[in-house]
Order: C-alpha cells, then sequence, then structure tokens
C-alpha cells in the first residue's frame, strides 16, 4: 500500500488534503472514493487496500475529512459540507471525472453530500453503519446512541489552548474504538490505534482540529430534507451490533432515497459501526457487486 500523499485544492482559503491510492492510478477502471470515521485517517481501509478482487475492480483512493490524518486548512472552522468540496476538487485536482463513494459512519454522509452537490460525478454512494439525521430525538427512540451525551465532555475537555507537546488521551482513543469496534478490540489493533491518533492529533492544533470534529458530529444538520436530490444508486450496508446508529434507523431512512437509482439496504448479522474494518469481506464483496452493476 502506497504511503499517505498530500494534494492542494483551493477550499477553504485553500486546504491540503491527506489522500492514499491503494496501487497505482488505471485509467481504464472505475474509481472508489472511501471516507473514513470520526477521527480515524485513511488507515481505516488497510483491510480494503489489500483485497485483490476490490483493487482489481475499482481504483480505490481515501481521502481524509477536514480535521482528521494529514489534511488542514487555511481556515480553522469547517464542516461536513466542506469535506464534501473538498473531495469533489481532489477528484478534479486528479483528473478523475467520475468515483463511487463509499463512506464509514461520519464518511456515510459526507458520501451523502458529495452526491448532491455533484450528480454528474458522484456514481453511486456505499454509506456503512451511519445516519442520514442530525443527533435527534427521533433517532435515539430509533434505538440510536445520544451523539450530544457523547461528544460534550470531550468538547468542553478540549476548549483550552494546550502546549505543543500534548497529545490527544488515550481514553478519548479507547471510547471511541468502543463505539466503532465494539468492546474486544484487539490488543495489536489498539496499539495501532493509539499510536495513530497519537500522530495526527499533537499541539494546539490537533487539540483544536479534534474539537471542531467533535462539534461537527454533535451538532450537524440533518438530510432528511435533502434526500430526494440524491440520484444514484444507494448501497447501505449496517451491522446488527452497531452500537451507534441502529438497523430500524437504517430501515427508515433507506426509504428517504426516493429518486435514487436503486435504494438498498444490506444487514450484516453482527457488523460493528466501523463496518468496513470489522465485516471488510461483506463489505468488499458487497461493494465489487455494487461497483459492476452501476459502473
Amino acid at each position: 500500500m502506497s504511503d499517505t500523499e498530500t494534494i492542494q485544492i483551493p477550499h477553504l482559503g485553500g486546504s491540503t488534503i491527506g489522500y492514499r491510492f491503494g496501487k497505482a492510478y488505471d485509467a481504464s477502471l472505475p474509481t472508489l472514493v472511501m471516507v473514513n470515521s470520526f477521527s480515524t485517517s485513511v488507515e481505516l481501509y488497510r483491510p480494503q487496500f489489500v483485497d485483490e478482487k476490490l483493487s482489481a475492480t475499482a481504483n480505490l483512493l481515501a481521502l481524509e475529512p477536514y480535521g482528521h490524518g494529514r489534511t488542514r486548512a487555511t481556515y480553522g472552522q469547517f464542516t461536513y459540507w466542506d469535506s464534501a468540496i473538498a473531495g469533489l476538487q481532489v477528484l478534479d485536482a486528479l483528473g478523475i471525472s467520475g468515483a463511487f463513494v463509499l463512506g464509514t459512519s461520519q464518511g456515510g454522509w459526507i458520501a451523502a453530500r458529495m452526491a448532491m452537490l455533484a450528480p454528474g460525478t458522484v456514481k453511486g454512494i456505499i454509506p456503512l453503519g451511519t445516519s442520514m439525521d442530525f443527533e435527534s430525538q427521533r433517532s435515539r427512540d430509533l434505538g440510536c446512541w445520544d451523539g450530544v451525551e457523547f461528544c460534550t465532555p470531550a468538547i468542553d475537555a478540549l476548549a483550552a489552548s494546550v502546549s505543543d507537546d500534548w497529545v490527544i488521551p488515550v481514553e478519548l482513543v479507547d471510547a471511541v474504538l468502543a463505539e466503532g469496534f465494539g468492546e474486544d478490540v484487539p490488543a495489536e489493533d489498539r496499539a495501532f490505534w493509539h499510536e495513530t491518533h497519537q500522530k495526527n492529533y499533537t499541539g494546539d492544533d490537533g487539540r483544536a482540529r479534534l474539537r471542531i470534529s467533535s462539534i461537527n458530529l454533535r451538532d450537524r444538520d440533518g438530510l432528511h430534507g435533502r434526500l430526494d436530490s440524491v440520484q444514484c444508486p444507494v448501497l447501505w450496508m449496517h451491522g446488527t451490533a452497531d452500537r451507534v446508529y441502529s438497523v430500524a434507523n437504517a430501515q427508515d431512512e433507506i426509504t428517504l432515497f426516493v429518486n435514487s437509482a436503486g435504494a438498498e439496504l444490506r444487514v450484516v448479522d453482527g457488523g460493528q459501526h466501523f463496518l468496513s474494518a470489522t465485516d471488510p469481506d461483506a463489505v468488499n464483496a458487497a461493494t465489487v457487486e455494487f461497483i459492476n452493476r452501476w459502473k
């Protein structure tokens, strides 16, 4: 797998976007953009990059949203709409005229925003373990988590400036891992994500990026009223063991893609919230099938 690279785009006063191709770009293949979950980075898609059938089906291009990995912007404030615009500008900068977009958790609503903004560019979206709502009472009534309760303590704790030697507390990393991977995170994976987070979130800049990312998660706008503008096909995959967003919520929201060329929900038995990482065999096989059907 190639190293993470960066590319310059004009959005937000000029931005540096972290990205990674699985292998050298092949113009004869469709492209699959992959957008990572909260506080993670392109490394979330290690199971996708090593899948030979998926790699033979599409160019695999992981993009890091604002506040994540190596992505930086001149402006300190950003939203999920900004990350969607950035993803489209990266495609333009790379000379890629169309792509499928897969997104894990927050990546799912970035994928949906990309489809809304550029229906001629986005050929299909694959949201994984996500929700199209804001952190509403409706979603909690359907068995989803309380995102306000989860995020607010971290937002408050990250409010004050810190010194250059600050790194993200492992307690916060472990809280994210528990929600994304479940309680039984292998020791090797836990150590990997501790190290990765503590490389990406250091000093006062790291604190500020993490805080805005947490605010975005807690305070984002819902997409229900906009989903009828998604015209491309949708394959939503959701695990039954997802601790953040429920299957019941996914079953309700897939029906809102009323103008999609084809909207399908696939439930993965035992699947966790970061489904691309915990259940890659199911995700990868379904993604290959989806791309081959709609390319």
